[in-house]
């Protein structure tokens, strides 16, 4: 019984073994082919958008022959369903497969990171609205601003015929979730564009392509204050075929709200003065004038400007400060944008929306079953306050542990555990927190390929979910659309998992318990440092007894 239990131990408690020669040759050889693979993976999610993506009726595209055949005709629709779905699935393989070529991860290795982030997103600068239509409610919302009403008070219902510049009725008369400066983006651009609902998209992807360019900046930067390989970095947030899809192909305003969040930390970290302490917080204001959630960072922001080995009473005081300065500036921009707080109001609006790979979202589809009605409606009411209690609770424990050069990284780990605890995740929020993660260093295989794996589940769902078919097509609707999609890329992810010779060695090593326990380890020993302290103590003190 030893015997098979130390042959046991052995087989999945030791560090892995090395690859053959021969399959390593293979994985690490023509990194030309990986970037031209991605890019052909982008190509193909471009094109397809043009029959599967989201086009308002009002738009000009239903002009254009080519697009309303691909359109109407069911075969050419099964073709783009089939080529989004490889498409998406191709640039997660390839983005997996970078991590393998890279070797050294030099200068050399940054300038092919640069050159396959580019040749990666720019062909979806190009798409149609695909993955999410929310830029279509961005219209909607600035033209209500445009109009000179209230967008806190008045919902995109308010604008004649809003149904046809395609924004989804579900949020016609709900509070948009977004600060004054997001507010007035989306007027400026529904002002300019006098009605051209093509034009207002591609400037607000625009703007969305500018903060993914300063997204990029502030990850690199951070890393260099971190001594974390950049181009390691870049490739963990800019190549991410997710970090693509949401906020270029889709164009969310998210990634103005995360390039303000790190510019926040960035200029904290970088400036551990009053300069730095001020300028991180007002990077932080314009983050929360984007989306209300950037508060969140503001207590590590903090934690920065008060400087390592600070007192509890400095943190308080700077905490304080931070708060007054935040509040003020707030203040300012209402009153320039007119609009004052209204966005408190609607920053506790979820729409009563919950999704099912959530734990909250899956108790409340739980209790569903069960109960309908009123009953149901006051059970789910109760149980998403909770989840905001644990979400922000847990968000708040993060400041008050682990070490101050980890604070970055903390900052990061308090959005994903306020997420955790949300009834609704979309397939983007993760974004908000993986850039300042990837700063600081995804080190071990097991964090890179649960990274991955997260990454290749969103993609799935995103492709799954938001398909646009023409309710006018015969013995073809949205669920037969899903299905094809859904099974292709289970499909995919079998072969990626199982089957393919380079990819499914690294999956093996990296989910290797070895490499569990190891990062779990030094997981625990970031966030509780005393406790490695204390081991290392006794240790000594056993080692001294002996002798």
């Amino acid at each position: 019984m030893k015997t098979r239990y130390m042959q046991w131990r052995s087989r999945f408690f030791t560090k892995p073994t090395a690859t053959s020669p021969r399959l390593q040759k293979y994985i690490d050889s023509n990194r030309l082919r990986t970037l031209l693979l991605g890019a052909f993976g982008s190509i193909l999610i471009t094109l397809s958008s043009y029959g599967v993506g989201w086009i308002a009726d009002s738009s000009g595209f239903w002009r254009n022959n080519l697009i309303r055949t691909i359109r109407y005709e069911v075969s050419w629709v099964i073709v783009c369903i089939i080529a989004l779905s490889l498409g998406a699935m191709i640039m997660c393989r390839e983005w997996l497969r970078i991590y393998q070529k890279m070797g050294t991860w030099n200068n050399s290795s940054l300038r092919w990171m640069i050159a396959i982030v580019t040749c990666w997103s720019l062909p979806q600068v190009f798409a149609l609205t695909i993955y999410s239509r929310d830029m279509f409610s961005y219209y909607g919302q600035g033209m209500v601003m445009a109009h000179g009403l209230n967008p806190y008070k008045q919902g995109v219902s308010e604008i004649a015929n809003f149904m046809q510049n395609g924004a989804d009725p579900q949020w016609a008369e709900s509070p948009p979730p977004y600060g004054p400066i997001s507010l007035k983006i989306e007027e400026f651009i529904a002002r300019i564009v006098d009605g051209n609902i093509d034009l207002a998209i591609f400037l607000f992807r625009f703007v969305s392509v500018l903060a993914v360019i300063g997204i990029l900046f502030f990850v690199v930067k951070l890393a260099q204050l971190y001594k974390y390989n950049q181009t390691r970095a870049l490739w963990q947030v800019g190549a991410n075929p997710l970090f693509i899809a949401s906020f270029i192909a889709s164009g969310h305003n998210d990634s103005l709200m995360t390039m303000f969040m790190l510019a926040g930390l960035y200029f904290a970290k970088r400036y551990p003065n009053v300069y730095g302490g001020v300028l991180g917080v007002t990077m932080v204001t314009f983050g929360v004038g984007v989306k209300p959630l950037a508060l969140v960072v503001l207590p590590f922001v903090g934690l920065l400007w008060a400087g390592n080995n600070a007192s509890w009473v400095r943190k308080f005081i700077i905490w304080f400060i931070s708060g007054i300065i935040l509040l003020a500036e707030l203040a300012i921009l209402g009153y320039i944008s007119d609009l004052g707080f209204g966005w408190v109001s609607a920053l506790s609006t979820t729409g009563g929306q919950y999704i099912w790979y959530t734990p909250i979202g899956l108790v409340i589809g739980f209790i569903g079953l069960f109960a309908h009605g009123d009953s149901f409606d006051a059970v789910k009411k109760i149980l998403e306050n909770i989840g905001k209690l644990l979400g922000i609770l847990s968000a708040l424990s993060f400041a008050f542990v682990g070490r101050y050069r980890n604070v970055v990284r903390y900052a990061g780990l308090a959005i994903l555990a306020m997420l955790f605890f949300s009834p609704m995740i979309q397939s983007w929020y993760i974004l908000w927190a993986v850039p300042m993660i990837a700063a600081t260093g995804l080190r071990s295989h097991f964090q890179l390929m649960w990274y991955f794996v997260t990454t290749l589940f969103f993609m799935a769902y995103a492709v799954c979910d938001q398909l646009y078919i023409s309710p006018y097509l015969n013995d073809f609707n949205q669920g037969m659309a899903r299905l094809i999609a859904i099974l292709i890329c289970l499909a995919y992810i079998v072969y990626l998992m199982a089957l393919d010779p380079a990819t499914r060695r690294m999956v093996y090593l990296s989910f290797h318990p070895h490499q569990v326990k190891r990062t779990i380890t030094r997981m625990w020993w970031q966030l509780f440092p005393q406790t490695r302290e204390r081991l290392r103590a006794r240790r000594t003190r056993q080692i001294l007894q002996k002798h």
